[in-house]
């Protein structure tokens, strides 16, 4: 071992043990922060993931946290060239420059110690942390490159640590092994690569803090779906928005299949792989999951696992499982890669599908064999396969993969394939498409040999597509006769047949029963099928909660339940943004806007398409108030003009009459009575046009909106009499379909208009008050008139001005949009707290930073100007720093000064 840090190796050892500079945009991310439990007393952090997952920006924001707290980091960057001597010496010089201790570890190298060996030299530096004071952090990245030699000595430092030495490594691969027994006896935390994926409110989060207005939520909620998660993929799209103009064009360009604009993304990546692997990538981009053995029979290599490895340690373009041999290429890189593909002969796209095709027919995986022999141009293979496995696919939930089918199948194929048939019957009804859906059931019954439990379930079909089709009445009629019992008593049959007989037990006004049912049904593990199903109820009983206004209790259902849709169907499969609805509708009332508005981004196009009435309807009518708490009433009022076009173009009236009673209460709240008489006008005669044409379920749910609407107009024209006589005829509707929002609102309401006609309404308010307490419903009284919650917020208070228990009201509040920058702090340069400089060396930083002459510092400190001179003395020293500008920067790179240009 040298005796000491050589001249030639200092400036490197200098470089590989500064920390880097944290990026402009840093997005500090709570769910990660060292504060949360499961880093909380873990000794040693260890992340690994593939290239591209953030590790180096997550030691960046533990580095910030940790120097906040008061404690000193010492920071090492690796590679191939560390040898253990050289890391020894890394160490040393990480503590020198990281914590301002330029005397440590002298005998260690320089004297002494220096002779002795490696493992030696890691124990002294070991034992020399431990009788220092410093509660120290050694952050080492990049640790995958380490030669073994290394790799073995930092392993004998992670498991021969002292109390005061905290360790976290960030690392590709190679980790999970090493600290397998540190992580069995909870002293180590291992962060994998799904632990690192951005979620959809920290992608809201970095793209507001860097664009603010100019990408609204929708735009956002895209680049996370084409991202998936991916942190570099997040980069490169945000550099993509920076260059482009519209944020729309640009992600539309994004989500286009051609490749182009993946590909100029990707370049530079794409163009420093080998021709070989550019190759080998571009043929097994024809699948959309990848393993070893598949990769191998795509390109006839010899060695595909071992390639594989190399690449996805070397190319940050692969999305790996925390537990799985399974993984597959991100998006963005897939679909650049695959345009690279069509670019190939066709006999030899033919050929590669082809062999996609039998390995995964082998295997059971019948629609990604289908697909492919369908590219292959084996039609009747392709046609046979997905017979066999769609019907299946329909009912555990794979939607849009059948309906694409659907698209592709020729109706004679449809005609002599009954399954087939079943399931396109399926995924149809569940749709704008419940028409076509209807005629295939009708052709289905005409069959001579069809069963009892064929019927069955073109009633459930049937009765399916008249709920889409806004018919409820249509909808009891058709599961009528089969109410009493299914024909079979299988789970999967169970659990629909009490979705059914929930779903009826709502629009019959009975929420309570619709739960009823679904706590008959029989629970276990009975298949993906049954858990599809059983999603379904968990809709439907967070449907009921929603009905009655149980606002606390919808989010005590559906929270988890969403998010389990999320991972296991996709954000913006139907259920899923079904779920989402219903949750964001509870999160408004709650007064969490912004969540609400996060819940629907980029669903509202789903929901219009495959979502039942009733959660477009919530969808478009919750997404149009929070605009209007926004402040953002012309977006509020084109929400509700979409949501009357979908129910013309999709012939729901209720739709439309919805869309122009929520019109009307918004317009009340402004008193502009002229507006209001013009919309109820016109729910007037769109319903004369209905008259005859639905049954009493139907008119009971409309009955309510018109009636409410004529209040909302008299209240705008302050005609309080006939406001009155309006609510009182809405009252009865709200009660018996147990809609509990709808009867709070119109409780409020009765007591306002009593009120103004000089009656006593202040107990009728206090007693809806009372029940938007209790139901979590913070919201109903700002949206019912924005004068009751003047008075409900005045009710709230006791005489003394104090708030009294449980009736606190919120108030309506308009939410200033997000800056594209940050303010810039108004108190200057500020100094973190740390061990390395102690108080009065910082805020000599702090006034050396504003350009004050030792003059001026010493009169701001009130001491003498040798006092300051000392300081200055110890500063250069901890800090390595030649001059007064060198040590703010120093400072400043150090990460012990912020709020300096």
């Amino acid at each position: 071992m040298t005796s000491a840090i050589g001249a030639a190796a200092l400036p490197e050892l200098v470089l590989k043990t500064t920390p880097p500079r944290a990026p402009r945009h840093l997005l500090l991310r709570p769910r990660l922060s060292l504060d949360e439990e499961q880093f909380r007393d873990r000794q040693v952090v260890v992340v690994q993931a593939p290239p591209g997952f953030g590790k180096t920006s997550l030691l960046a924001q533990w580095r910030r946290e940790i120097l906040a707290r008061g404690a000193a980091v010492a920071w090492i960057s690796v590679d191939e060239h560390t040898d253990p001597q050289r890391l020894l010496q890394s160490l040393v010089q990480a503590v020198r420059s990281g914590c301002g201790r330029p005397t440590f570890g002298r005998i260690l190298v320089e004297g002494a110690g220096a002779s002795a060996s490696e493992f030696e030299g890691v124990t002294a530096w070991l034992a020399e942390v431990a009788q220092t004071s410093l509660d120290l952090v050694l952050m080492v990245d990049e640790a995958e490159r380490l030669p073994d030699a290394s790799f073995t000595l930092l392993s004998y430092l992670l498991h021969n640590a002292p109390p005061n030495l905290r360790l976290v490594i960030a690392a590709r691969s190679g980790f999970d092994r090493e600290v397998a027994d540190l992580c069995s006896y909870g002293y180590c935390v291992l962060l994998g690569a799904e632990s690192l994926r951005f979620r959809l409110d920290e992608t809201l989060n970095l793209v507001r803090n860097r664009f603010g207005t100019k990408v609204d939520a929708d735009t956002c909620a895209r680049i996370h779906e084409i991202i998936e998660g991916w942190p570099l993929g997040l980069q490169l799209a945000l550099a993509a928005l920076e260059r482009g103009g519209d944020p729309r064009l640009v992600v539309d360009a994004l989500s286009a299949r051609a490749g182009n604009q993946q590909d100029q993304l990707l370049g530079g990546l794409l163009a420093k792989i080998a021709p070989e692997d550019a190759a080998f990538l571009t043929r097994i981009s024809v699948v959309d999951m990848l393993h070893p053995d598949l990769c191998g029979a795509l390109t006839g290599v010899a060695d595909p696992a071992e390639r594989m490895a190399r690449l996805m340690r070397d190319i940050p373009i692969f999305a790996v499982g925390d537990n799985s041999e399974w993984f597959r290429l991100h998006t963005l890189a897939r679909d650049a890669l695959r345009a690279r593909l069509a670019e190939l002969p066709a006999a030899e796209q033919a050929d590669v599908h082809a062999r996609a095709m039998r390995w995964l027919q082998d295997r059971g995986m019948l629609e990604e064999a289908a697909r492919h022999a369908l590219a292959a141009g084996n039609r009747e293979v392709a046609f046979d396969l997905a017979e066999q496995c769609l019907y299946d696919a329909a009912l555990q939930g794979h939607v849009g993969m059948v309906l694409d089918w659907v698209e592709l199948l020729p109706q004679a194929e449809l005609d002599r394939r009954p399954r087939l048939r079943l399931a396109a019957a399926w995924v149809l009804a569940l749709s704008e498409r419940h028409d076509a859906a209807e005629r295939l059931v009708a052709g289905i019954l005409e069959g001579a040999d069809i069963d009892v439990g064929q019927r069955y379930e073109c009633a459930l079909i049937g009765s399916g597509a008249a709920y889409y089709a806004d018919d409820p009445d249509r909808c009891i009629a058709l599961f009528e006769p089969w109410v009493d019992a299914p024909p079979a008593r299988e789970p999967r049959l169970l659990q629909m047949h009490a979705n059914r007989l929930s779903v009826l037990a709502i629009l019959r006004g009975d929420p309570a029963l619709a739960r009823r049912h679904q706590q008959q049904v029989p629970r276990g593990e009975y298949g993906v099928a049954y858990a599809y199903s059983a999603r379904w109820g968990e809709f439907i009983t967070g449907l009921s909660y929603l009905w009655e206004g149980q606002v606390r209790l919808v989010e005590e259902v559906l929270c988890p339940a969403l998010a389990h849709a999320d991972e296991a169907l996709g954000r913006r499969h139907p259920l899923s943004c079904m779920l989402a609805a219903l949750l964001a509708a509870a999160a408004y009332e709650r007064d969490r806007v912004d969540e609400a508005a996060a819940l629907l981004a980029n669903r509202l196009d789903v929901l219009e398409r495959t979502g039942t009435p009733e959660t477009a309807l919530l969808a478009y009518r919750t997404a149009a108030r929070v605009a209007a708490a926004q402040g953002v009433e012309h977006r509020a009022l084109d929400l509700l003009e979409t949501l009357f076009a979908i129910g013309a173009a999709r012939n729901m009236p209720r739709l439309c009459i919805v869309s122009l009673a929520e019109q009307t209460r918004m317009h009340a709240g402004r008193f502009r009575s002229e507006t209001c008489r013009a919309l109820a006008q016109r729910i007037d005669e769109l319903l004369a046009r209905e008259e005859g044409k639905h049954g009493p379920v139907w008119q009971r749910m409309v009955e309510l909106q018109r009636t409410m609407a004529h209040a909302n107009a008299a209240i705008a024209a302050q005609d309080w009499r006939t406001a009155r006589e309006a609510l009182e005829r809405a009252a009865p509707f709200a009660e018996g379909l147990k809609l509990g929002r709808a009867h709070i609102e119109n409780m409020a309401l009765r007591a306002w208009v009593l009120d103004r006609s000089s009656e006593h309404g202040r107990e009728l308010l206090r007693e809806a008050m009372d029940l938007a307490h209790t139901y979590g419903l913070a919201r109903v009284f700002v949206d019912a008139h924005p004068a009751i919650a003047d008075w409900a917020r005045s009710l709230s208070v006791d005489e003394a001005g104090y708030p009294e228990p449980g009736r606190s009201i919120a108030v309506a509040r308009v939410l200033r949009p997000a800056t594209s920058t940050p303010p810039r702090d108004a108190a200057g340069p500020r100094a973190i707290p740390s061990m390395v400089l102690t108080p009065k060396e910082r805020e000599v930083l702090e006034l050396l930073a504003r350009n004050l002459s030792n003059k001026e510092v010493a009169q701001a400190m009130g001491v003498g100007e040798e006092t300051v001179k000392w300081h200055l003395k110890n500063l250069f020293g901890k800090l390595d720093a030649a001059n007064r500008k060198h040590v703010v920067r120093r400072a400043q790179l150090l990460g012990l000064l912020e709020g300096v240009d």
